[in-house]
């Protein structure tokens, strides 16, 4: 009898792992991740720079109607004219100075309380702040850090040489025939911490090229290299691209200034 439940106890024993077999396991599980992970990482940054993409195409397509004199709609202090500021398309994407959206309040964080969160690039999560009664280029969109977008300083201000041989800057009215013109960027991804750290707001940017003047020695180049080392550029006719070396990059013209 005694014989017969140890039998019994034997036969209900289950084998168990051996050291050797857990250790496989492990490599294993630890292979496979060393494997996933760089796919996973690439995929989401390639989502977050699509994102991105998307973001910059919607604002290069209101450029579009902003900059049609038959469609452009309410542009702000610049009335109803052929010509317009880049600043008050700026900030008629933003929603600041004469775009005010935000009521009474004198400032608001971004995202609001409803989700509003423009121009905003999903790689930068700082808060951004916007202030009423301000231009773009007098502190209505700060900190620097928070900032996602530069816009294409030389179609804001175009440096020219005056008189008396000294470069400086002047401002500049766009016209409807600036679309025709596919190569010329009209913002781009900044590297806003960057530009803190030079006292700079990366509202407006530009490389150096050859100025001698206000852009000399890249004093507003600030590109945000953040989607996987390459910067996502929106282009004045709707098109978006990515550049490891924006600056460049063959088929961007950074040089074009509008004639006044």
């Amino acid at each position: 009898m005694q014989t017969h439940r140890y039998a019994s106890h034997r036969k209900s024993r289950r084998p168990a792992f051996t050291l050797v077999e857990l250790l496989m396991v492990v490599s294993i599980i630890a292979l496979l991740i060393g494997i996933l992970t760089p796919a996973i990482s690439g995929a989401m940054v390639r989502a977050r720079s699509f994102k991105c993409q998307m973001a910059q195409r919607s604002v290069a397509f209101d450029f579009q109607i902003f900059a049609d004199p038959q469609l452009h709609g309410d542009r702000g202090d610049d009335g109803d004219t052929s010509a317009f500021g880049l600043e008050t398309f700026q900030e008629s994407q933003y929603g600041v100075d004469e775009f005010w959206r935000w009521g009474n309040a004198g400032a608001v964080d971004l995202p609001d309380a409803q989700g509003n969160d423009p121009m905003r690039c999903p790689d930068v999560r700082e808060p951004l702040t916007l202030r009423d009664n301000l231009a773009c280029s007098n502190g209505a969109v700060g900190p620097p850090e928070s900032v996602s977008f530069g816009f294409n300083a030389r179609l804001y201000r175009a440096e020219i040489i005056d008189s008396r041989g000294r470069p400086r800057a002047v401002s500049v009215s766009l016209r409807p025939e600036i679309l025709s013109h596919s190569d010329v960027p009209l913002l781009l991804d900044v590297d806003g911490r960057r530009a803190s750290e030079h006292g700079v707001n990366p509202v407006y940017i530009a490389p150096s090229l050859d100025s001698q003047g206000p852009y000399a020695d890249d004093r507003v180049w600030f590109p945000g290299l953040r989607h996987g080392g390459k910067a996502n550029i929106a282009f004045v006719d709707g098109h978006v691209e990515s550049s490891d070396d924006p600056e460049n990059e063959p088929g961007i013209n950074w040089d074009f200034q509008m004639n006044r």
